[in-house]
Parts: structure tokens; C-alpha cells; sequence
């Protein structure tokens, strides 16, 4: 019983020794933010700068994507098998340039139908024409006959039975004139109906060919030959403007401090680096499912900026009181950030962790309090600064 009781006090003590040790109990190495690195006496740096108090923007990210200021959707007007596609996506084009072209047998038929059916119309209103022209020649013979039996029964030379078929000759002319007159109006609205059914045929047939509505450069192409294309389906992207923009999704308790025209920074992750935006469009309602409102920022040019980039508009919403001092103080080995700071007679390294950069200044989240004073330019001795 004791020899088992002596085995589970050394196992106790080895399991904690081990314990203490992967701690890092026994390393005396070890340093925390803002403790000094090493008790080492360095030299006295080139210059120093006191550890001040500044107020800086408290930034809020609204993470978006690059779109072009103008983008048209290429659609079909009519339904029709894709033949070709002349274009492909990064492609500039020009106004009026071939981009598509559909199937269009079907409608070279309707095309050459409805100029049969011209034909036809046209033909009928020269026959009514030719009609009118005969019941006009009918019916002026007619009237003057009429005419001359009316004077001479005055006179009492013709009978009554004479004048009377007389006038009824006459009144037939007249309504076969009238019939005539009808005739050439529904023939000549024949050939306007037909006329509009040709022009109706050609543009359907010029719909086969689709071709691009202004300068621009082709953004994404979404079809392919044997595909089928119809009225609604988006079958090409064209950025018609050379300016881009940042749309972003701000939260609704944000939304505020955004303003048309307001000039905001703008990240853009891909790039590596901070552009200007100035806000042309705040779109006046929520998404209901995110609470968010889109804003749109027009961006300056850019080198190696496309459509589709990720970015975040900067937008200030307050300010907090912080620590700056001179960039150039802040000595970085690795991940580990080091500050030379004043203590006494000596100059001592402490470790501090930074922040943003305000100009030539950066700001120390931790590490240091405020008023401290630092040194900067340290001098090279034994070809380590």
C-alpha cells in the first residue's frame, strides 16, 4: 500500500511538472505588452518625441464591389437558335458592332410573305382605282343625260317616262361611283396594312442580328451558339462607361452619416491601397432581410481596377482619444513591435502593439500610457540597430 502511494505521488509531481513546463513556468525569456524587453543598456537614439494624446475618426467598413457607373444587359427582342457569337468577354467594342447573330430563316419567310401579300394589296388598289375611273366616266354621262332630258321635258318634248329612266340611269351611276370610291378606300388601307406587315417582317428579321448600343467593353458573356435566345434573357454585360464605382451595403444606424456628394476613402483589398470616393446614389430604403441601404461611390481611375472587386467604403461615424507617436519610433522584428522609451538616465526597449497610421504618426493600442518619451534614428553600433 505504501509503495503504491509513493507511484501515485511521483506521477502526480511528474504530470505537474510537465504541466508547468509546456506553461512556460521555467523560461525566464518571456515578456509581456508593455514590459521590457531586456535590462540591456542601448544607446541614446538620435531623437526623441513625446508619447502624445490625439483624437482620431472611429472608421466604419461597409464592404461592397465594383461595378461600372453604366452597364447594359444585351437581351433578344425576338426568339431565335444563336447561330454566333462574334464577341468575347474583355472584348471592346463600338457602337453598331456585331455581337450576335440568331437563326433567321423563319423570319426571311415572314419577310418575303408579307411582301407577296404587298404585291397583292397594291394590285387590288389598282383595279379599284381602274374601277372608279369607269364608274366616274358612267356616271358623268350619265348626269349629263339627265341633264339634257330634264330641259327638254320642260319644254315638253320628252315624256315622263323618258326622264324617269333617265334618273334612274343617273342614280345608279352615282351609287356605282359611291361603290367605286368604298373600293379604292379598303384597297388603299389594304396596302398600308400590308405595308406595315413588311415593315413589321424586316424588323423582326433585323432582331436576328444583335449588335452593341454604344462604345464600351464586354463584360461577361452568357451564351453560346446552339443556345436558345428569347425576349428576357440576358445574353451579354457591356460596360458602356469608363468610370467605375464602389456599391456598398451600410447598416441602418449608419446610414446617417452618409450624405450625397460626401467624399469618403475607399479600400480596395485586391489593390492594396486607399482611393477617394465621392457619393453619388443612396438608394432611400432598407433591405429588409439585412437592414442595410446600398450606397453607391463614383471612384477616381485607377490602375488594375475591374468591375467585380471586392472594396470597403471608409465612412466616419466618431472620434476616440488615443497614443501617437512617430512612426519611425516603432522598430519591428517579425510580428514583435519594440518603442526605445526614456527611464531615468537610460533608455529602455518596451514591447508595444500598433495601430493605424495618421500621417507620420502611428497609434499604439498598447504598450504605452501617454507622455512617455521616445526615441527614434537609433545608430547603428556592432551592425545591429
Amino acid at each position: 500500500m505504501t509503495k503504491k502511494c509513493v507511484l501515485v505521488a511521483m506521477l502526480g509531481a511528474a504530470i505537474m511538472f510537465l504541466v508547468l513546463w509546456m506553461t512556460g513556468s521555467f523560461e525566464s525569456g518571456m515578456i509581456e505588452r508593455g514590459r521590457i524587453v531586456s535590462t540591456r543598456s542601448v544607446d541614446v537614439p538620435a531623437g526623441t518625441a513625446v508619447a502624445e494624446f490625439g483624437i482620431v475618426p472611429v472608421v466604419y467598413e461597409a464592404v461592397g464591389t465594383v461595378r461600372p457607373e453604366t452597364e447594359a444587359s444585351i437581351e433578344s427582342q425576338v426568339t431565335g437558335k444563336v447561330l454566333r457569337v462574334l464577341v468575347r468577354s474583355g472584348q471592346k467594342v463600338r457602337k453598331g458592332d456585331k455581337l450576335i447573330v440568331l437563326d433567321s430563316r423563319e423570319f426571311k419567310t415572314r419577310l418575303e410573305s408579307a411582301r407577296q401579300g404587298l404585291k397583292s394589296a397594291e394590285a387590288a388598289e389598282r383595279q379599284a382605282r381602274e374601277a372608279i375611273n369607269a364608274a366616274k366616266a358612267e356616271s358623268d354621262t350619265a348626269t349629263a343625260t339627265w341633264k339634257r332630258m330634264k330641259k327638254l321635258f320642260a319644254d315638253k318634248v320628252a315624256t315622263r317616262d323618258e326622264i324617269d329612266r333617265v334618273e334612274a340611269a343617273y342614280l345608279k351611276a352615282k351609287a356605282g361611283l359611291a361603290q367605286a370610291e368604298d373600293g379604292l378606300d379598303a384597297a388603299s388601307a389594304g396596302v398600308r396594312q400590308a405595308r406595315r406587315g413588311v415593315e413589321a417582317a424586316g424588323i423582326g428579321l433585323g432582331y436576328t442580328t444583335i449588335a452593341a448600343p454604344a462604345d464600351g467593353e464586354v463584360a461577361k458573356r452568357m451564351v453560346e451558339p446552339g443556345d436558345l435566345a428569347f425576349p428576357g434573357k440576358p445574353l451579354m454585360l457591356i460596360q458602356t462607361g469608363g468610370a467605375l464605382r464602389l456599391e456598398a451595403l451600410v447598416r441602418e444606424g449608419v446610414i446617417g452619416q452618409v450624405r450625397i456628394g460626401q467624399k469618403l476613402a475607399v479600400d480596395i483589398q485586391a489593390l492594396g491601397e486607399r482611393a477617394e470616393a465621392v457619393v453619388e446614389e443612396v438608394v432611400p430604403s432598407a433591405d429588409p432581410l439585412t437592414r442595410t441601404f446600398l450606397v453607391k461611390a463614383g471612384l477616381d481611375p485607377l490602375p488594375g481596377l475591374y468591375p467585380g472587386m471586392f472594396g470597403r467604403l471608409l465612412i466616419p461615424v466618431g472620434k476616440r482619444e488615443v497614443v501617437l507617436i512617430p512612426s519611425k519610433a516603432v522598430s519591428r522584428v517579425g510580428q514583435l513591435e519594440t518603442v526605445l522609451v526614456q527611464s531615468g538616465e537610460v533608455w529602455e526597449p518596451v514591447y508595444v502593439r500598433s495601430g493605424a497610421s495618421s500621417g507620420s504618426k502611428v497609434e499604439i493600442l498598447s504598450g504605452l500610457s501617454g507622455n512617455e518619451i521616445v526615441g527614434y534614428d537609433l545608430p547603428v553600433a556592432g551592425g545591429q540597430q
